[in-house]
């Protein structure tokens, strides 16, 4: 909308420079009308709500405690972003085991934060969740191991002897075991939850990780890890995924795109600048401090910008990643009935 400086400007080469035409003067009033006395548009400021009506009360259940990972969905709290949208949301912090898929194919969430492999296991398993937006591009999951035993990807860790701590059941473990296979001399234990105790204490001990957690927290030990990506061994799913069940998007479908649209607000600005963002999750989350905010947040940022193009919103996913994903899992016999890949997630709305 144009400012009324501009409006005026535009509007006199309309009028007779000599004679005032009280019809004109009325015209010019009337368009006035839409703006403030400093000139500025009364309906379009970015501080006002984008949408009227009521304000929608939603939930969304986390699947971890308040860390950088979920920083975008605390960043669009803070900044007001959700209000802006019409929504009032209650950001509900998860731990070890919350059951976020489950809930929301029962309809106990609205929303929650999910796996792309948790989306497809659960429709193979007539749940009905869908994905809604991919907040990891590269999935952040990887293999932690001791830098000074010289290996070079994730490969070495399965041809070498040692220890393994992962969690076996989770499908990129069966998916590293049928590309790598184990040595005769490698031990596979249960994953030690976060914690990296006996990695600290054993030179031959490698764990899984999220990058942006475990190695953060050993460098700071005065450890010396070396993380490989899970995604660099071909599995890749998206990973910190918003979603909602298929019943609650087919009858809310303007509150979702508004929840979508707040949610990648949140989020552009947490890339942006997470220190005020951080502070609000460490009021919240007293376990981790300032400093393994920031560092945390500054590991997982190229892994949800990445190398996106620039009209390419944040949070997007591709069909032919689905494809991958439920053809992967269907291959590991983690699924028996494929769903189709176009069910699994919606376009984040423009």
């Amino acid at each position: 909308m144009k400012t009324q400086n501009q409006l005026g400007r535009s509007a006199s080469s309309y009028l007779c420079p000599s004679v005032p035409n009280p019809w004109l003067l009325l015209l010019l009033l009337l368009l006035f009308t839409g703006c403030d006395r400093q000139g500025t548009p009364t309906t379009s400021s970015s501080t006002q709500p984008a949408a009227t009506g009521p304000v929608a009360k939603v939930k969304l259940q986390l699947n971890w405690v308040p860390e950088p990972q979920f920083g975008g969905f605390y960043e669009a709290q803070r900044t007001g972003a959700y209000a802006r949208h019409g929504l009032d949301v209650d950001v509900v912090a998860g731990g070890a085991g919350t059951p976020t898929v489950q809930m929301i194919g029962a309809g106990t969430v609205p929303f929650g934060v999910v796996s792309a492999d948790e989306v497809v296991v659960a429709r193979s398993r007539g749940n009905d969740v869908v994905a809604l937006f991919a907040v990891y591009q590269t999935c952040p999951q990887g293999i932690m191991t001791h830098g000074a035993r010289g290996l070079k990807g994730i490969e070495d860790v399965f041809k070498q002897p040692g220890t393994l701590a992962m969690q076996s059941g989770l499908p990129y473990a069966a998916f590293l075991v049928k590309k790598f296979g184990t040595a005769p001399g490698l031990r596979i234990v249960p994953s030690p939850g976060g914690s990296i105790a006996a990695f600290l204490a054993d030179p031959n001990f490698s764990q899984q990780c999220f990058i942006t957690s475990e190695p953060v927290l050993a460098k700071q030990q005065g450890a010396d890890p070396v993380t490989f990506l899970v995604a660099d061994a071909g599995y890749n799913p998206y990973t910190t995924v918003l979603a909602t069940s298929g019943s609650y998007l087919n009858g809310n479908r303007d509150v979702v795109n508004r929840m979508v649209m707040a949610v990648r607000e949140g989020w552009v600005a947490y890339t942006n600048d997470p220190v005020a963002g951080n502070q609000l999750m460490q009021g919240l989350n007293r376990t981790m401090d300032d400093r393994t905010f920031a560092e945390s947040a500054a590991a997982q940022k190229p892994l949800i910008v990445g190398d996106r193009e620039p009209r390419v919103p944040v949070g997007s996913m591709t069909k032919e990643r689905w494809q991958a994903l439920v053809q992967q899992l269907s291959d590991l016999k983690v699924i028996e009935k494929a769903p189709q890949a176009e069910a699994c997630f919606v376009a984040p709305a423009p």
